[in-house]
């Protein structure tokens, strides 16, 4: 048979088929994908048997990193973790006992064992701190081994940045490159809430340290469907918890949900995956929870933050759902509302984070962040399900998605440094988006992305850097014109020269990080101290609430309106000190405005303030109860200045009491035991509100010989400036005048005991003790001796 085809008729056989391939389709050209495949790092030997060896190893290891790796990428990250501590520990005690509440539970768990444990406010364990004591224990121990100092009190939580932004690295650089490993940790270390909750007391900087660590545990489960990698994750989680009990949570359903979606392994082993995860965290957590809720009351302290000293009622109200809903028992005051409503925390909606001087102090690369999620998800959208940079983008889009909305919308009390638990999402998200997109910016719609997240976030940074008009003016027009110049120069970027592009990225990447590099540099030149602090500079129409500043009530800008009597409506101003001024409303006397600390008369009462505010005697902040001058927002938010005579004479006779003296509110106490090295009971815990001890029982502690002194003034005394009256003082111990906003009893000072409903007990002990003891003047300091009544 013959035929005019160069391929036979498909039905008959042809010996000679073979030579004859059939026609193939023209080959498709090969595009480099935004994230391509990667392999897994090469494990090393496991079990006793290696451990030798990889000692041995360790030091050129450390040097070199990954057998992939360019050679600058180890220094390079080295030098970053360097610079970081170098960052950090500059000026490091500048900021004094930071925030007083917490170092003087340092303090005492470093005298104390039982204090230890417990997370104690005095070595005696009258009550503890508001919190799980776990942030406590590496500060304590650090105070053990170093003595007391602000720096061996910080010391630590310098070392958790530098923990935290190699942890971010490495979760970054195990799935991409040293490129986006050195871009988020970059972006973590110069954030400028991060360069201050680093090297402040507050729980946040461990916090975000075991957050980062569940993320990267999480990240390396999702890689082989490990069982021992989501146990670590879930320990993660359980110490987490035992840091700021349920704001550790935030990223939980996020993390569970990825893991239960992409790990590569079947759906029933997943979910016995989690549950042994969930197992993990409850153990790592349950245990001590058991122990306090099973040690009978007698034997422990008072648990500080509670209305009936339960460990699981402050969790789950005024340190858990209340932070949500505002309905916060025994705090200072309610909440915004819903969205955009007004509120002594601010206004709550979708832009908060933005907004005011909350944007300065996360929000410079949340833009960036925003877009290269967006873009990693597309980019995965037809990756297989395992696809470990799929897994990336969802563990850190979803942490960063689930605490931005929880912190937006939340009611209670809410402060511009709680935004520090973002820091790690938005630095990991940047590092990675900059990473893809770096890699293929030879085509022009990916280098079109990079040029516009650059673009955004120079203009944005241009407008966070306004303002603060009056710092470095110049940067923000250099920021501008450097980021919008290397933005353009990029849409370009593949016809560029691979040094010439190298350059521009420079240019690009200083422009985008040199706003919250300044402001990273200004906050850890300057000291902050209180209970609420933010990063950089003073913010134009920034603060809110009881705080917003570097050094107490008010501190560096916030606007808060704040009623006199009658038809006054003052506004705090900027006050000296980082104290606030107050506006002067009319029938107001004793509140002068811009600034000045004035003193006022104590007598008459101020009503209610707004959203449940306590009202204030005559003189307010400024009134002579117990002024001892330091205290913010009458010594709630900030210690008081204790005068070395003061000091002196607590430790007399130190030995024969078990407490040297009794102070209502916490911020108040810390401030004379941290004077003083001995214990000072704290009535009413933070607030002064929780019922710790009746009236009865102070009296029966008193009859025993057990406190020496009582210290007036309460949460009344400290804010202002002037000098203490013997009269004054003892108007000021009494609780003269100041009604609650919602319900309560009076505090010292005229400070409203339960402006949301807590107890009025440590009132009740200041007006006993007024009374029946003499009162005295010592320094600026108004005390009694309780072993001498009146009479």
């Amino acid at each position: 048979m013959t035929t005019t085809s160069s391929f036979p008729p498909t039905s008959d056989p042809w010996p000679e088929a073979a030579n004859y391939p059939p026609p193939q389709a023209p080959a498709r050209a090969t595009v480099d994908p935004i994230f391509p495949p990667a392999a897994l790092p090469p494990r090393g030997p496991k079990g006793p048997a290696s451990w030798g060896g990889r000692l041995r190893t360790l030091p050129a290891r450390a040097w070199r990193g990954r057998e992939d790796d360019p050679r600058w990428a180890r220094p390079a990250f080295l030098g970053l973790l360097a610079a970081t501590a170098v960052l950090y520990f500059w000026n490091l005690s500048a900021s004094g006992w930071a925030n007083s509440f917490y170092s003087a539970a340092v303090q005492a768990g470093s005298q104390s064992w039982k204090a230890f444990f417990y997370g104690s406010s005095d070595a005696a364990n009258f009550i503890t701190v508001d919190k799980p004591p776990m942030s406590l224990w590496p500060m304590a121990l650090s105070v053990r081994i170093f003595g007391l100092s602000s720096w061996a009190i910080l010391a630590p939580q310098v070392l958790m940045a530098v923990a935290t932004v190699g942890t971010v690295y490495a979760a970054v650089r195990r799935r991409f490159s040293p490129l986006g490993g050195l871009v988020a940790g970059g972006a973590l270390a110069l954030t400028p809430v991060a360069a201050l909750m680093f090297r402040f007391n507050n729980p946040d900087a461990l916090l975000v340290l075991l957050l980062t660590l569940a993320a990267y545990g999480v990240l390396r489960a999702t890689e082989t469907a490990s069982t021992r990698w989501m146990v670590f994750t879930g320990v993660m989680f359980g110490f987490g918890f035992l840091t700021k009990t349920l704001q550790a949570f935030l990223v939980l359903p996020a993390f569970a949900l990825v893991y239960l979606v992409v790990a590569p392994t079947g759906l029933g082993r997943r979910v016995r995956q989690l549950l042994l995860g969930a197992l993990a965290m409850v153990v790592s957590a349950g245990w001590w929870v058991a122990v306090v809720q099973l040690v009978p009351a007698a034997d422990r302290p008072y648990i500080g933050g509670s209305q009936d000293n339960s460990f699981l009622s402050v969790t789950f109200g005024y340190n858990g759902f209340g932070r949500i809903t505002g309905n916060e028992t025994g705090s200072v005051g309610g909440g915004g509302g819903g969205a955009g409503g007004g509120g002594m925390w601010g206004s709550t909606g979708i832009t908060r984070l933005f907004d005011g001087d909350i944007g300065g102090q996360i929000a410079w690369l949340m833009p960036a962040a925003l877009i290269l999620l967006v873009l990693g998800l597309w980019a995965t959208r037809r990756t297989p399900r395992t696809d470990s940079a799929l897994a990336a983008f969802l563990v850190w889009g979803g942490w960063l998605v689930c605490t931005a909305l929880t912190f937006s919308f939340m009611s209670g009390i809410f402060h511009q440094y709680y935004t520090v638990a973002l820091v790690p999402a938005v630095a990991a998200l940047v590092g990675m988006g900059v990473d893809g997109l770096w890699r293929v910016r030879h085509r022009l719609p990916y280098a079109a992305v990079l040029s516009a997240t650059l673009a955004v976030t120079a203009v944005w940074s241009y407008v966070l850097l306004g303002r603060s008009a009056d710092f470095l003016p110049w940067l923000r027009w250099a920021v501008l014109v450097g980021g919008l110049a290397a933005a353009a120069a990029l849409l370009l970027a593949g016809r560029l020269t691979a040094r010439l592009a190298a350059v521009t990225g420079l240019v690009g990447l200083a422009a985008a990080l040199g706003g919250p590099a300044a402001y990273a540099v200004d906050t850890v030149s300057t000291g902050h101290s209180g209970s609420i602090v933010t990063a950089g500079p003073q913010v134009q129409g920034g603060g809110f609430g009881p705080g917003g500043g570097r050094g107490g009530f008010g501190g560096r800008g916030g606007a808060m309106e704040f009623p006199g009597t009658g038809q006054g409506q003052g506004q705090l101003g900027q006050g000296r000190n980082g104290l606030p001024g107050m506006a002067q409303g009319q029938n107001a006397p004793g509140l002068p405005g811009q600034g000045q600390n004035g003193q006022g008369q104590n007598g008459q009462a101020l009503p209610g303030g707004q959203n449940g505010f306590p009202g204030m005697p005559q003189g307010g902040f400024g009134g002579r109860g117990g002024g001892t001058g330091g205290g913010g927002m009458g010594g709630l938010l900030n210690g008081a200045r204790v005068d070395s005579e003061l000091a002196a004479l607590l430790k007399q006779d130190a030995d024969k009491y078990t407490w040297v003296a009794a102070a209502v509110g916490s911020q108040n106490q810390a401030s004379y035991q941290l004077a003083s090295g001995e214990p000072v009971m704290a009535l009413g815990g933070f607030n002064g509100t929780d019922p710790s001890l009746t009236l009865g029982a102070f009296q029966q502690y008193v009859n025993e010989g057990k406190i020496h002194y009582f210290i007036g003034g309460g949460m009344g005394g400290g804010m202002g400036g002037g000098t203490t009256t013997a009269a004054g003082a003892e108007a000021g111990a009494a609780g003269t005048a100041g009604t609650a906003g919602v319900t309560g009893g009076t505090m010292p000072g005229g400070m409203a005991g339960g402006g949301m409903g807590g107890s009025s007990q440590s009132s009740e002990i200041a007006t006993w003790v007024a009374s029946h003891y003499t009162a005295k003047t010592v320094g600026s300091a108004t005390i009694y001796d309780l072993t001498t009544p009146t009479g």
